[in-house]
């Protein structure tokens, strides 16, 4: 199971835009278990890998999740390491929502599931006959994250009187 960690980290927003290595960690860390028990439709023991890019290089393997670290696009990585897996005759599980980079691991045969995979308490393997679709992902797995650079959305303020585009009174002046 290979693991997109910038569009995984970034499928849920936490803040990790102020700490991309801290978020990489914790992303690994939270992998573990699935390295000995498997995901949806993957029953375990599965080889994971966690490829990380930019802020988060540095970030060190663990028992249970190898970290590769992509010196330049770290879809390019992860299409590299499906291509390998298809060359050994391995199966090849990509979590990622980024469109772009599913067409480019399935074009060697991978499978793909979105980040909630790996986002949920692990628990008791079940087969997913449909880990490999579009629909697997859900419509919320990628937000902000399709196959863009690492660059979240700026956080919103909340709307309310007084807040521009509102119909507060800081719009009377505009």
């Amino acid at each position: 199971m290979i693991v997109d960690a910038a569009n995984v980290v970034g499928s849920v927003p936490d803040g990790w835009w102020r700490d991309r290595y801290g978020a990489a960690e914790r992303l690994r860390d939270a992998l573990v278990p699935y390295a000995g028990q498997g995901v949806a439709g993957q029953p375990g023991p599965l080889d994971v890998v966690l490829v990380v890019e930019g802020a988060a290089r540095g970030v060190g393997s663990v028992p249970g999740v190898r970290v590769e670290a992509a010196e330049g696009s770290g879809d390019d990585l992860i299409v590299e390491l499906a291509a390998r897996a298809a060359e050994e005759g391995a199966g090849c599980l990509v979590v990622t929502a980024d469109r772009e980079l599913r067409r480019r691991v399935a074009a060697h045969g991978a499978r793909c599931a979105g980040p909630r995979t790996v986002r949920q308490r692990p628990g008791p393997v079940e087969a997913d006959a449909d880990a490999g679709s579009a629909e697997a992902a859900g419509p919320a797995d990628g937000a902000g994250t399709a196959g863009g650079p690492e660059t979240p959305e700026a956080p919103r303020a909340p709307e309310g009187p007084g807040t521009p585009g509102a119909g507060g009174p800081s719009d009377e002046r505009a």
